[in-house]
Protein backbone atom coordinates (compact mmCIF):
# COMPACT_ATOMS: atom_id res chain seq x y z
CA UNK A 1 0.00 0.00 0.00
CA UNK A 2 2.86 2.34 0.64
CA UNK A 3 4.17 1.75 -2.91
CA UNK A 4 0.74 2.45 -4.36
CA UNK A 5 0.58 5.75 -2.49
CA UNK A 6 4.05 6.63 -3.78
CA UNK A 7 2.97 5.98 -7.37
CA UNK A 8 -0.02 8.23 -6.97
CA UNK A 9 2.18 10.98 -5.74
CA UNK A 10 4.43 10.56 -8.79
CA UNK A 11 1.55 11.24 -11.19
CA UNK A 12 0.20 14.18 -9.30
CA UNK A 13 0.45 17.31 -11.64
CA UNK A 14 2.35 19.33 -9.08
CA UNK A 15 4.90 16.56 -8.76
CA UNK A 16 5.32 16.44 -12.55
CA UNK A 17 5.97 20.16 -12.71
CA UNK A 18 8.42 19.86 -9.89
CA UNK A 19 10.25 17.04 -11.63
CA UNK A 20 10.35 18.95 -14.90
CA UNK A 21 11.89 21.92 -13.17
CA UNK A 22 14.52 19.75 -11.51
CA UNK A 23 15.23 18.06 -14.80
CA UNK A 24 15.70 21.41 -16.56
CA UNK A 25 17.92 22.47 -13.75
CA UNK A 26 20.03 19.36 -14.10
CA UNK A 27 20.27 19.85 -17.86
CA UNK A 28 21.17 23.47 -17.47
CA UNK A 29 23.88 22.33 -15.13
CA UNK A 30 25.37 20.42 -17.97
CA UNK A 31 24.08 16.85 -17.20
CA UNK A 32 22.01 15.92 -20.24
CA UNK A 33 19.54 12.96 -19.84
CA UNK A 34 16.84 11.90 -22.32
CA UNK A 35 13.24 12.75 -21.21
CA UNK A 36 11.85 9.33 -22.49
CA UNK A 37 13.98 7.26 -20.11
CA UNK A 38 12.36 8.92 -17.09
CA UNK A 39 8.83 8.15 -18.26
CA UNK A 40 9.74 4.54 -19.07
CA UNK A 41 10.96 4.08 -15.53
CA UNK A 42 7.77 5.58 -14.16
CA UNK A 43 5.62 3.30 -16.35
CA UNK A 44 7.50 0.23 -15.11
CA UNK A 45 6.99 1.26 -11.49
CA UNK A 46 3.24 1.82 -12.09
CA UNK A 47 2.78 -1.57 -13.80
CA UNK A 48 4.62 -3.31 -11.00
CA UNK A 49 2.40 -1.63 -8.39
CA UNK A 50 -0.79 -2.54 -10.27
CA UNK A 51 0.31 -6.17 -10.61
CA UNK A 52 1.00 -6.37 -6.91
CA UNK A 53 -2.43 -4.81 -6.17
CA UNK A 54 -4.16 -7.40 -8.41
CA UNK A 55 -2.35 -10.27 -6.71
CA UNK A 56 -3.26 -8.90 -3.28
CA UNK A 57 -6.95 -8.57 -4.19
CA UNK A 58 -7.07 -12.06 -5.65
CA UNK A 59 -5.45 -13.51 -2.54
CA UNK A 60 -7.94 -11.64 -0.30
CA UNK A 61 -10.93 -12.87 -2.39
CA UNK A 62 -9.64 -16.44 -2.31
CA UNK A 63 -9.17 -16.25 1.45
CA UNK A 64 -12.73 -15.04 1.89
CA UNK A 65 -14.07 -17.98 -0.17
CA UNK A 66 -12.16 -20.53 1.88
CA UNK A 67 -13.23 -18.84 5.09
CA UNK A 68 -16.92 -18.86 4.09
CA UNK A 69 -16.69 -22.54 3.22
CA UNK A 70 -15.08 -23.21 6.56
CA UNK A 71 -17.83 -21.24 8.33
CA UNK A 72 -20.53 -23.20 6.50
CA UNK A 73 -18.85 -26.47 7.40
CA UNK A 74 -18.59 -25.40 11.05
CA UNK A 75 -22.27 -24.36 11.13
CA UNK A 76 -23.28 -27.72 9.63
CA UNK A 77 -21.37 -29.67 12.26
CA UNK A 78 -22.82 -27.48 15.00
CA UNK A 79 -26.38 -27.97 13.70
CA UNK A 80 -25.97 -31.74 13.56
CA UNK A 81 -24.61 -31.87 17.11
CA UNK A 82 -27.46 -29.63 18.30
CA UNK A 83 -30.07 -31.89 16.69
CA UNK A 84 -28.66 -34.91 18.52
CA UNK A 85 -28.56 -33.08 21.86
CA UNK A 86 -32.14 -31.83 21.44
CA UNK A 87 -33.32 -35.37 20.69
CA UNK A 88 -31.63 -36.71 23.82
CA UNK A 89 -33.19 -33.94 25.92
CA UNK A 90 -36.65 -34.66 24.52
CA UNK A 91 -36.98 -31.28 22.75
CA UNK A 92 -38.38 -32.91 19.66
CA UNK A 93 -40.14 -29.91 18.12
CA UNK A 94 -36.98 -27.80 18.08
CA UNK A 95 -34.92 -30.72 16.76
CA UNK A 96 -37.31 -31.25 13.83
CA UNK A 97 -37.35 -27.53 13.04
CA UNK A 98 -33.55 -27.43 12.94
CA UNK A 99 -33.47 -30.62 10.82
CA UNK A 100 -35.87 -29.02 8.34
CA UNK A 101 -33.72 -25.87 8.22
CA UNK A 102 -30.61 -27.92 7.43
CA UNK A 103 -32.41 -29.85 4.70
CA UNK A 104 -33.73 -26.62 3.13
CA UNK A 105 -30.11 -25.46 2.84
CA UNK A 106 -29.42 -28.59 0.74
CA UNK A 107 -27.29 -30.08 3.51
CA UNK A 108 -28.61 -33.58 4.17
CA UNK A 109 -27.83 -34.86 7.71
CA UNK A 110 -26.20 -38.26 7.99
CA UNK A 111 -28.09 -41.45 8.86
CA UNK A 112 -26.98 -41.33 12.50
CA UNK A 113 -28.69 -37.95 12.95
CA UNK A 114 -31.83 -39.35 11.34
CA UNK A 115 -31.69 -42.32 13.73
CA UNK A 116 -31.55 -39.92 16.66
CA UNK A 117 -34.68 -38.18 15.38
CA UNK A 118 -36.38 -41.50 14.74
CA UNK A 119 -35.62 -42.74 18.24
CA UNK A 120 -37.00 -39.56 19.81
CA UNK A 121 -40.19 -39.81 17.73
CA UNK A 122 -40.75 -43.45 18.69
CA UNK A 123 -40.15 -42.81 22.39
CA UNK A 124 -42.68 -39.97 22.29
CA UNK A 125 -45.23 -42.19 20.57
CA UNK A 126 -45.27 -40.28 17.26
CA UNK A 127 -45.24 -43.40 15.13
CA UNK A 128 -46.87 -41.65 12.17
CA UNK A 129 -44.10 -39.06 12.00
CA UNK A 130 -41.53 -41.81 12.48
CA UNK A 131 -42.90 -43.71 9.46
CA UNK A 132 -42.84 -40.51 7.44
CA UNK A 133 -39.21 -39.89 8.37
CA UNK A 134 -38.22 -43.40 7.24
CA UNK A 135 -39.96 -42.79 3.90
CA UNK A 136 -38.08 -39.51 3.56
CA UNK A 137 -34.80 -41.33 4.16
CA UNK A 138 -35.67 -43.96 1.54
CA UNK A 139 -36.63 -41.30 -1.03
CA UNK A 140 -34.02 -38.60 -0.47
CA UNK A 141 -31.26 -40.31 1.51
CA UNK A 142 -29.12 -41.05 3.32
CA UNK A 143 -29.55 -44.79 2.94
CA UNK A 144 -31.03 -46.35 6.15
CA UNK A 145 -29.14 -48.85 8.25
CA UNK A 146 -30.31 -51.83 10.27
CA UNK A 147 -30.38 -49.55 13.33
CA UNK A 148 -32.97 -47.38 11.57
CA UNK A 149 -35.35 -50.31 11.19
CA UNK A 150 -34.59 -51.60 14.68
CA UNK A 151 -35.54 -48.24 16.15
CA UNK A 152 -38.86 -48.17 14.31
CA UNK A 153 -39.58 -51.80 15.24
CA UNK A 154 -38.93 -51.02 18.90
CA UNK A 155 -41.29 -48.06 18.61
CA UNK A 156 -44.03 -50.33 17.28
CA UNK A 157 -43.47 -52.77 20.13
CA UNK A 158 -43.66 -49.98 22.73
CA UNK A 159 -47.21 -49.15 21.60
CA UNK A 160 -48.13 -52.86 21.36
CA UNK A 161 -48.18 -52.96 17.54
CA UNK A 162 -46.21 -56.17 17.26
CA UNK A 163 -47.89 -57.05 13.96
CA UNK A 164 -46.51 -53.92 12.29
CA UNK A 165 -43.09 -54.66 13.78
CA UNK A 166 -43.17 -58.14 12.22
CA UNK A 167 -44.24 -56.66 8.87
CA UNK A 168 -41.34 -54.20 9.01
CA UNK A 169 -38.99 -57.05 9.91
CA UNK A 170 -40.10 -59.00 6.84
CA UNK A 171 -39.61 -56.02 4.49
CA UNK A 172 -36.06 -55.18 5.57
CA UNK A 173 -34.57 -57.56 3.00
CA UNK A 174 -36.51 -55.80 0.21
CA UNK A 175 -34.41 -52.70 0.87
CA UNK A 176 -31.17 -54.64 0.93
CA UNK A 177 -30.84 -54.61 4.73
CA UNK A 178 -30.24 -57.83 6.62
CA UNK A 179 -31.78 -58.04 10.13
CA UNK A 180 -29.28 -58.56 12.91
CA UNK A 181 -29.65 -60.16 16.31
CA UNK A 182 -30.86 -56.90 17.84
CA UNK A 183 -33.79 -57.00 15.42
CA UNK A 184 -34.64 -60.54 16.49
CA UNK A 185 -34.22 -59.77 20.19
CA UNK A 186 -36.67 -56.87 19.93
CA UNK A 187 -39.26 -59.16 18.39
CA UNK A 188 -38.62 -62.03 20.81
CA UNK A 189 -39.12 -59.68 23.75
CA UNK A 190 -42.33 -58.26 22.28
CA UNK A 191 -43.74 -61.72 21.51
CA UNK A 192 -42.93 -62.91 25.03
CA UNK A 193 -44.76 -59.94 26.53
CA UNK A 194 -47.86 -60.83 24.50
CA UNK A 195 -47.63 -64.44 25.62
CA UNK A 196 -46.74 -65.74 22.14
CA UNK A 197 -43.95 -67.91 23.47
CA UNK A 198 -44.09 -70.54 20.74
CA UNK A 199 -43.59 -67.89 18.08
CA UNK A 200 -40.71 -66.52 20.16
CA UNK A 201 -39.20 -69.98 20.40
CA UNK A 202 -39.34 -70.46 16.62
CA UNK A 203 -37.68 -67.10 16.12
CA UNK A 204 -35.02 -68.08 18.69
CA UNK A 205 -34.29 -71.29 16.79
CA UNK A 206 -33.85 -69.23 13.64
CA UNK A 207 -31.38 -66.98 15.45
CA UNK A 208 -29.39 -69.86 16.90
CA UNK A 209 -29.00 -71.38 13.44
CA UNK A 210 -27.15 -68.24 12.38
CA UNK A 211 -23.69 -68.22 13.99
CA UNK A 212 -22.36 -64.95 12.62
CA UNK A 213 -22.80 -62.67 15.61
CA UNK A 214 -21.30 -64.63 18.48
CA UNK A 215 -22.62 -66.19 21.65
CA UNK A 216 -23.47 -62.96 23.49
CA UNK A 217 -26.49 -62.28 21.32
CA UNK A 218 -27.57 -65.93 21.68
CA UNK A 219 -27.49 -65.52 25.45
CA UNK A 220 -29.53 -62.32 25.31
CA UNK A 221 -32.23 -63.92 23.18
CA UNK A 222 -32.34 -67.07 25.31
CA UNK A 223 -32.57 -64.96 28.46
CA UNK A 224 -35.50 -62.99 27.06
CA UNK A 225 -37.37 -66.18 26.16
CA UNK A 226 -36.58 -67.79 29.52
CA UNK A 227 -37.94 -64.74 31.33
CA UNK A 228 -41.14 -64.97 29.27
CA UNK A 229 -41.65 -68.62 30.22
CA UNK A 230 -41.12 -67.86 33.92
CA UNK A 231 -43.65 -65.01 33.89
CA UNK A 232 -46.29 -67.24 32.31
CA UNK A 233 -45.64 -70.00 34.83
CA UNK A 234 -44.12 -72.43 32.32
CA UNK A 235 -41.31 -73.64 34.54
CA UNK A 236 -40.41 -76.64 32.35
CA UNK A 237 -39.80 -74.61 29.19
CA UNK A 238 -37.89 -71.96 31.13
CA UNK A 239 -35.52 -74.54 32.58
CA UNK A 240 -35.20 -76.10 29.11
CA UNK A 241 -33.92 -72.75 27.83
CA UNK A 242 -31.52 -72.54 30.78
CA UNK A 243 -30.16 -76.04 30.15
CA UNK A 244 -29.92 -75.36 26.42
CA UNK A 245 -27.64 -72.40 27.15
CA UNK A 246 -25.30 -74.68 29.09
CA UNK A 247 -25.39 -77.40 26.41
CA UNK A 248 -24.38 -74.89 23.74
CA UNK A 249 -21.41 -73.90 25.87
CA UNK A 250 -22.55 -70.30 26.15
CA UNK A 251 -21.09 -68.48 29.13
CA UNK A 252 -23.90 -67.01 31.23
CA UNK A 253 -23.77 -63.55 32.81
CA UNK A 254 -25.30 -61.75 35.80
CA UNK A 255 -28.45 -60.86 33.88
CA UNK A 256 -29.12 -64.52 33.07
CA UNK A 257 -28.68 -65.46 36.73
CA UNK A 258 -31.02 -62.64 37.75
CA UNK A 259 -33.68 -64.02 35.41
CA UNK A 260 -33.40 -67.53 36.81
CA UNK A 261 -33.46 -66.19 40.39
CA UNK A 262 -36.51 -64.07 39.62
CA UNK A 263 -38.18 -67.09 38.04
CA UNK A 264 -37.61 -69.22 41.13
CA UNK A 265 -38.99 -66.38 43.26
CA UNK A 266 -42.15 -66.37 41.15
CA UNK A 267 -42.59 -70.09 41.81
CA UNK A 268 -42.06 -69.52 45.54
CA UNK A 269 -39.12 -71.92 45.84
CA UNK A 270 -36.68 -70.06 48.10
CA UNK A 271 -34.32 -73.04 48.36
CA UNK A 272 -33.77 -72.98 44.59
CA UNK A 273 -33.16 -69.23 44.80
CA UNK A 274 -30.35 -69.75 47.31
CA UNK A 275 -29.00 -72.62 45.19
CA UNK A 276 -28.84 -70.33 42.12
CA UNK A 277 -27.08 -67.69 44.20
CA UNK A 278 -24.50 -70.30 45.22
CA UNK A 279 -23.96 -71.27 41.55
CA UNK A 280 -23.61 -67.59 40.73
CA UNK A 281 -20.77 -67.21 43.24
CA UNK A 282 -19.07 -70.37 41.97
CA UNK A 283 -19.17 -69.01 38.41
CA UNK A 284 -17.28 -65.92 39.55
CA UNK A 285 -20.20 -63.48 39.42
CA UNK A 286 -21.26 -61.22 42.26
CA UNK A 287 -24.92 -60.28 42.80
CA UNK A 288 -25.91 -56.78 41.78
CA UNK A 289 -28.69 -54.51 43.07
CA UNK A 290 -31.32 -56.33 40.96
CA UNK A 291 -30.32 -59.68 42.45
CA UNK A 292 -30.64 -58.44 46.03
CA UNK A 293 -33.87 -56.53 45.41
CA UNK A 294 -35.45 -59.62 43.83
CA UNK A 295 -34.48 -61.75 46.81
CA UNK A 296 -35.57 -59.18 49.42
CA UNK A 297 -38.91 -58.71 47.66
CA UNK A 298 -39.65 -62.42 47.79
CA UNK A 299 -38.58 -62.73 51.43
CA UNK A 300 -40.81 -59.79 52.44
CA UNK A 301 -43.79 -61.22 50.56
CA UNK A 302 -43.19 -64.60 52.25
CA UNK A 303 -43.24 -62.89 55.69
CA UNK A 304 -39.58 -63.78 56.23
CA UNK A 305 -38.67 -60.27 57.24
CA UNK A 306 -35.76 -61.33 59.47
CA UNK A 307 -34.04 -63.02 56.51
CA UNK A 308 -34.74 -59.95 54.37
CA UNK A 309 -33.08 -57.71 56.97
CA UNK A 310 -30.08 -60.03 57.07
CA UNK A 311 -29.72 -59.85 53.26
CA UNK A 312 -30.03 -56.06 53.59
CA UNK A 313 -27.12 -56.01 56.05
CA UNK A 314 -24.98 -58.16 53.72
CA UNK A 315 -25.39 -55.83 50.73
CA UNK A 316 -22.96 -53.05 51.79
CA UNK A 317 -20.31 -55.61 52.73
CA UNK A 318 -20.47 -56.95 49.15
CA UNK A 319 -20.09 -53.50 47.65
CA UNK A 320 -23.75 -53.12 46.65
CA UNK A 321 -25.38 -50.23 48.56
CA UNK A 322 -29.19 -50.37 48.95
CA UNK A 323 -31.27 -48.08 46.76
CA UNK A 324 -34.72 -46.52 47.11
CA UNK A 325 -36.44 -49.75 46.08
CA UNK A 326 -34.54 -51.79 48.68
CA UNK A 327 -35.54 -49.45 51.50
CA UNK A 328 -39.14 -49.28 50.34
CA UNK A 329 -39.51 -53.08 50.30
CA UNK A 330 -37.90 -53.50 53.73
CA UNK A 331 -40.08 -50.76 55.26
CA UNK A 332 -43.27 -52.14 53.70
CA UNK A 333 -42.39 -55.67 54.78
CA UNK A 334 -41.70 -54.55 58.36
CA UNK A 335 -45.03 -52.70 58.53
CA UNK A 336 -46.95 -55.68 57.14
CA UNK A 337 -45.34 -57.96 59.72
CA UNK A 338 -46.37 -55.52 62.46
CA UNK A 339 -42.90 -54.26 63.34
CA UNK A 340 -43.47 -50.53 62.83
CA UNK A 341 -40.56 -49.60 65.10
CA UNK A 342 -38.13 -51.43 62.82
CA UNK A 343 -39.72 -49.79 59.76
CA UNK A 344 -39.25 -46.37 61.36
CA UNK A 345 -35.63 -47.27 62.13
CA UNK A 346 -35.03 -48.08 58.48
CA UNK A 347 -36.57 -44.72 57.59
CA UNK A 348 -33.99 -42.97 59.80
CA UNK A 349 -31.27 -45.10 58.21
CA UNK A 350 -32.46 -43.91 54.84
CA UNK A 351 -32.25 -40.27 55.89
CA UNK A 352 -28.80 -40.75 57.39
CA UNK A 353 -27.56 -42.09 54.05
CA UNK A 354 -28.85 -38.97 52.22
CA UNK A 355 -31.84 -40.74 50.69
CA UNK A 356 -34.99 -38.63 50.52
CA UNK A 357 -37.91 -41.03 50.91
CA UNK A 358 -40.90 -40.52 48.66
CA UNK A 359 -44.29 -39.79 50.29
CA UNK A 360 -45.29 -43.44 49.75
CA UNK A 361 -42.65 -44.62 52.24
CA UNK A 362 -43.77 -42.11 54.88
CA UNK A 363 -47.43 -43.00 54.27
CA UNK A 364 -46.76 -46.72 54.84
CA UNK A 365 -45.33 -45.99 58.30
CA UNK A 366 -48.09 -43.49 59.15
CA UNK A 367 -50.75 -46.01 58.13
CA UNK A 368 -49.08 -48.74 60.18
CA UNK A 369 -48.91 -46.54 63.30
CA UNK A 370 -52.56 -45.62 62.84
CA UNK A 371 -53.54 -49.25 62.36
CA UNK A 372 -52.02 -50.15 65.72
CA UNK A 373 -53.61 -47.14 67.45
CA UNK A 374 -50.40 -45.14 67.84
CA UNK A 375 -51.88 -41.86 66.60
CA UNK A 376 -49.24 -39.61 68.17
CA UNK A 377 -46.44 -41.52 66.45
CA UNK A 378 -48.32 -41.22 63.15
CA UNK A 379 -48.64 -37.45 63.61
CA UNK A 380 -44.96 -37.26 64.55
CA UNK A 381 -44.00 -38.92 61.25
CA UNK A 382 -46.16 -36.40 59.40
CA UNK A 383 -44.34 -33.54 61.14
CA UNK A 384 -40.99 -35.11 60.18
CA UNK A 385 -42.11 -35.00 56.57
CA UNK A 386 -42.44 -31.23 56.80
CA UNK A 387 -39.03 -30.98 58.48
CA UNK A 388 -37.36 -32.77 55.58
CA UNK A 389 -39.20 -30.75 52.96
CA UNK A 390 -41.60 -33.53 51.91
CA UNK A 391 -45.16 -32.26 51.41
CA UNK A 392 -47.76 -34.75 52.68
CA UNK A 393 -50.30 -35.77 50.04
CA UNK A 394 -53.97 -36.75 50.25
CA UNK A 395 -53.04 -40.36 51.11
CA UNK A 396 -51.06 -39.12 54.11
CA UNK A 397 -54.01 -37.19 55.49
CA UNK A 398 -56.48 -39.98 54.71
CA UNK A 399 -54.37 -42.39 56.78
CA UNK A 400 -54.23 -39.88 59.65
CA UNK A 401 -57.98 -39.15 59.45
CA UNK A 402 -58.71 -42.88 59.46
CA UNK A 403 -56.53 -43.39 62.55
CA UNK A 404 -58.26 -40.51 64.39
CA UNK A 405 -61.70 -41.89 63.55
CA UNK A 406 -60.66 -45.35 64.76
CA UNK A 407 -59.77 -43.79 68.09
CA UNK A 408 -63.03 -41.86 68.23
CA UNK A 409 -61.41 -38.45 67.70
CA UNK A 410 -63.92 -37.06 65.18
CA UNK A 411 -63.09 -33.41 65.94
CA UNK A 412 -59.39 -34.04 65.34
CA UNK A 413 -60.26 -35.78 62.09
CA UNK A 414 -62.13 -32.66 60.93
CA UNK A 415 -59.18 -30.52 62.00
CA UNK A 416 -56.92 -32.60 59.75
CA UNK A 417 -59.29 -31.92 56.85
CA UNK A 418 -58.92 -28.19 57.47
CA UNK A 419 -55.14 -28.57 57.68
CA UNK A 420 -55.19 -30.29 54.29
CA UNK A 421 -56.70 -27.20 52.69
CA UNK A 422 -54.18 -24.92 54.41
CA UNK A 423 -51.21 -26.81 52.91
CA UNK A 424 -52.83 -26.98 49.46
CA UNK A 425 -53.99 -30.62 49.56
CA UNK A 426 -57.62 -31.11 48.56
CA UNK A 427 -59.81 -33.83 50.09
CA UNK A 428 -60.84 -36.65 47.76
CA UNK A 429 -63.74 -39.10 47.83
CA UNK A 430 -61.95 -41.31 50.38
CA UNK A 431 -61.59 -38.36 52.77
CA UNK A 432 -65.28 -37.51 52.57
CA UNK A 433 -66.39 -41.15 52.82
CA UNK A 434 -64.35 -41.58 56.01
CA UNK A 435 -65.87 -38.48 57.60
CA UNK A 436 -69.41 -39.25 56.38
CA UNK A 437 -69.11 -42.81 57.65
CA UNK A 438 -67.94 -41.56 61.06
CA UNK A 439 -70.84 -39.08 61.26
CA UNK A 440 -73.33 -41.78 60.27
CA UNK A 441 -71.98 -44.19 62.88
CA UNK A 442 -72.73 -41.52 65.50
CA UNK A 443 -76.15 -40.86 63.99
CA UNK A 444 -75.22 -37.29 62.98
CA UNK A 445 -77.27 -37.24 59.79
CA UNK A 446 -77.16 -33.44 59.43
CA UNK A 447 -73.34 -33.43 59.63
CA UNK A 448 -73.17 -36.26 57.09
CA UNK A 449 -75.47 -34.38 54.70
CA UNK A 450 -73.37 -31.22 55.06
CA UNK A 451 -70.29 -33.21 54.09
CA UNK A 452 -72.20 -34.65 51.13
CA UNK A 453 -73.14 -31.15 49.95
CA UNK A 454 -69.53 -29.99 50.40
CA UNK A 455 -68.41 -32.88 48.22
CA UNK A 456 -70.70 -31.77 45.41
CA UNK A 457 -69.57 -28.13 45.70
CA UNK A 458 -65.94 -29.18 45.38
CA UNK A 459 -66.70 -31.27 42.30
CA UNK A 460 -66.10 -34.58 44.08
CA UNK A 461 -68.67 -37.08 42.82
CA UNK A 462 -70.11 -39.40 45.53
CA UNK A 463 -69.87 -43.15 44.95
CA UNK A 464 -71.90 -46.13 46.17
CA UNK A 465 -69.98 -46.14 49.47
CA UNK A 466 -71.11 -42.56 50.18
CA UNK A 467 -74.77 -43.36 49.58
CA UNK A 468 -74.55 -46.65 51.47
CA UNK A 469 -73.33 -44.80 54.55
CA UNK A 470 -76.15 -42.25 54.25
CA UNK A 471 -78.69 -45.04 53.73
CA UNK A 472 -77.43 -46.83 56.82
CA UNK A 473 -77.73 -43.61 58.81
CA UNK A 474 -81.33 -43.04 57.69
CA UNK A 475 -82.21 -46.59 58.68
CA UNK A 476 -80.55 -46.18 62.07
CA UNK A 477 -82.57 -43.04 62.72
CA UNK A 478 -85.79 -44.70 61.53
CA UNK A 479 -86.22 -42.28 58.62
CA UNK A 480 -87.45 -44.91 56.17
CA UNK A 481 -89.10 -42.45 53.77
CA UNK A 482 -85.78 -40.65 53.24
CA UNK A 483 -83.97 -43.99 53.01
CA UNK A 484 -86.33 -45.31 50.32
CA UNK A 485 -86.10 -42.04 48.37
CA UNK A 486 -82.31 -42.14 48.52
CA UNK A 487 -82.31 -45.80 47.44
CA UNK A 488 -84.59 -44.99 44.50
CA UNK A 489 -82.26 -42.18 43.38
CA UNK A 490 -79.26 -44.47 43.59
CA UNK A 491 -81.02 -47.06 41.42
CA UNK A 492 -81.69 -44.45 38.74
CA UNK A 493 -78.06 -43.31 38.77
CA UNK A 494 -75.24 -44.85 36.79
CA UNK A 495 -73.54 -46.18 39.92
CA UNK A 496 -72.80 -49.90 40.17
CA UNK A 497 -74.84 -51.17 43.14
CA UNK A 498 -73.63 -54.13 45.16
CA UNK A 499 -75.54 -56.21 47.72
CA UNK A 500 -74.87 -53.95 50.73
CA UNK A 501 -77.67 -51.34 50.20
CA UNK A 502 -80.17 -54.15 49.62
CA UNK A 503 -79.00 -55.91 52.76
CA UNK A 504 -79.34 -52.76 54.90
CA UNK A 505 -82.90 -52.07 53.75
CA UNK A 506 -84.01 -55.71 53.88
CA UNK A 507 -82.74 -56.12 57.45
CA UNK A 508 -84.47 -52.91 58.56
CA UNK A 509 -87.75 -53.89 56.89
CA UNK A 510 -87.52 -57.39 58.38
CA UNK A 511 -87.12 -55.93 61.89
CA UNK A 512 -90.10 -53.65 61.27
CA UNK A 513 -92.18 -56.65 60.14
CA UNK A 514 -92.65 -55.31 56.61
CA UNK A 515 -92.04 -58.65 54.93
CA UNK A 516 -93.67 -57.62 51.64
CA UNK A 517 -91.01 -54.91 51.24
CA UNK A 518 -88.31 -57.44 51.99
CA UNK A 519 -89.68 -59.67 49.24
CA UNK A 520 -89.96 -56.75 46.80
CA UNK A 521 -86.37 -55.76 47.43
CA UNK A 522 -85.32 -59.32 46.75
CA UNK A 523 -87.15 -59.29 43.40
CA UNK A 524 -85.50 -55.98 42.48
CA UNK A 525 -82.17 -57.58 43.31
CA UNK A 526 -82.90 -60.48 40.96
CA UNK A 527 -84.20 -58.24 38.15
CA UNK A 528 -80.90 -56.38 38.20
CA UNK A 529 -79.28 -59.63 37.09
CA UNK A 530 -77.69 -60.55 40.41
CA UNK A 531 -77.33 -64.23 41.34
CA UNK A 532 -75.06 -64.06 44.36
CA UNK A 533 -75.18 -67.52 45.88
CA UNK A 534 -77.65 -68.32 48.60
CA UNK A 535 -76.89 -65.69 51.23
CA UNK A 536 -77.63 -62.33 49.55
CA UNK A 537 -75.16 -60.47 51.73
CA UNK A 538 -76.30 -61.76 55.09
CA UNK A 539 -79.72 -63.24 54.29
CA UNK A 540 -80.41 -66.98 54.23
CA UNK A 541 -82.37 -67.58 51.00
CA UNK A 542 -83.77 -71.01 50.20
CA UNK A 543 -84.66 -70.24 46.59
CA UNK A 544 -82.89 -68.12 43.98
CA UNK A 545 -85.32 -68.03 41.07
CA UNK A 546 -88.06 -65.32 41.07
CA UNK A 547 -91.28 -66.34 42.84
CA UNK A 548 -94.71 -64.92 42.09
CA UNK A 549 -97.42 -67.13 43.61
CA UNK A 550 -98.48 -66.67 47.23
CA UNK A 551 -97.41 -70.17 48.29
CA UNK A 552 -93.85 -69.71 46.99
CA UNK A 553 -93.74 -66.23 48.45
CA UNK A 554 -94.72 -67.52 51.87
CA UNK A 555 -92.07 -70.23 51.67
CA UNK A 556 -89.43 -67.68 50.76
CA UNK A 557 -90.44 -65.34 53.55
CA UNK A 558 -90.29 -68.19 56.04
CA UNK A 559 -86.77 -69.16 54.95
CA UNK A 560 -85.40 -65.65 54.51
CA UNK A 561 -84.12 -64.25 57.77
CA UNK A 562 -81.11 -62.08 58.68
CA UNK A 563 -78.03 -64.11 59.59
Amino acid sequence: MREWTFSCHIFCPSRIISNDQNENKEISDGEEEPRGAVFNALDAMLKDSLDRLKTTRESIGCGRTHRSDAILETNYGSDISTIKILCLEGKLGTALWLWKTVVQQHRVPDVITHNYLLNALCKSGYLGRAEWLVKEILCHGPFPTCATYNTLMKGYCLVNKVGKALDLFSTMANHGIRPNRVSCNILVHALCQKGLLEDSKRLLEKILDDNNDGETSNLITSTILMDGYFKTGNMVEALTCWNDVYQRGIKVDVVAYNVIIHGYCLTGNISLVYKSLSEMFKSGYLPDIFTFNTLISKLCKSDRIDEACYVFSVMPRMGVPPDHITYKMIIQGSCISGDVIRAHRFLFHMLENSFTPKPLVWNVIINAYGKFGQVQNALSVKNQMFEFGILPNVYTYNALIHSQIRNGNIDKAHYLKKEMLLVGVFPDIVTYNLLIGAACDLGLISSALQLHDEMLRRGCKPDIITYTELLKCYCMRGKMAEAEELFSNVQMSDLLIDHVPFMILMKKCFKMGELDKVFDLYLIWLRRGNREGSTLGGFGVSMIAPVNDDKSKAAWLFSARPQ
